[in-house]
């Protein structure tokens, strides 16, 4: 068979379509590997238009015998990823189907799982680091009522990492590194709505100055220092 030949009946027999996440979650979803062979194979016949295979088709492409087949079958449709439908033809004849659906369900539903999972990790390892960071700008450990405190700014009162991390930074431009200062500057944002970096943003521009433009002296000197005062978050009055 020339090479030309080879090729078109290649093209022509097509392809297999399945979805990556299927090779990268069925493990986690129970599925064995000899099971996931079956359901490649029973993709195949269905993009050939044979919606139902019997286990000697499925058979005769594995190294399964017919009553190996029907296991996995089994196997699959009491773990619920495989059912049996009835779909009427053109005819009006009754014709029955295999139908993954509830694999591909089951698929997603777990992808969702592992993000949530990998997202709820994320959370926890910045609340964590959260911890740390006052710590440093402290320049001590935190007392159990401190850290109690932090822990209600998540929790109870809703603020997310970056927002407590913001307003701990604007304790520290303002070098009054304290919780009580801290906790104004969260109280005043929550009170405004201020949920994003850019509410932050808006908000701290509102508040402080450019400075005072410098004299003709000044800018001679090597070095200018620029006094940028900031908004005392404690004297916050509506």
């Amino acid at each position: 068979m020339q090479h030309e030949e080879r090729l078109r009946i290649w093209i022509e027999r097509g392809n297999v379509s399945i979805s990556q996440l299927f090779f990268q979650h069925y493990k986690s979803l129970g599925i064995q590997d000899l099971d996931a062979m079956l359901i490649m194979h029973m993709t195949a016949y269905t993009s050939a238009g044979n919606q139902f295979p019997t286990p000697m088709d499925l058979a005769s492409r594995m190294h399964l015998n017919e009553n190996e087949v029907s296991m996995v079958l089994q196997r699959l449709m009491q773990h619920g990823f495989l059912k049996i439908s009835q779909n009427e033809d053109q005819n009006g004849v009754l014709h029955e189907t295999f139908s993954l659906q509830p694999l591909w369900d089951r698929l997603i539903d777990q992808i969702a799982i592992e993000a949530n999972k990998v997202e709820e990790e994320s959370q926890q390892n910045a609340e964590g680091e959260i911890f740390s960071l006052f710590e440093q700008e402290f320049g001590r450990f935190l007392s159990p009522m401190e850290c109690e405190s932090i822990t209600m700014w998540l929790d109870e009162d809703g603020h997310s990492v970056e927002i407590i991390r913001a307003a701990l930074k604007e304790a520290v431009l303002a070098q009054k590194i304290s919780l009580r200062y801290i906790d104004r500057i969260l109280f005043e944002w929550k009170k405004k709505n201020v949920r994003t970096m850019s509410d932050v943003e808006r908000q701290t521009k509102s508040f402080r100055t450019v400075g005072v433009r410098p004299t003709q002296q000044q800018q001679q000197k090597t070095v200018s220092v620029k006094r940028v005062p900031f908004y005392n978050w404690l004297e916050e009055r509506d």
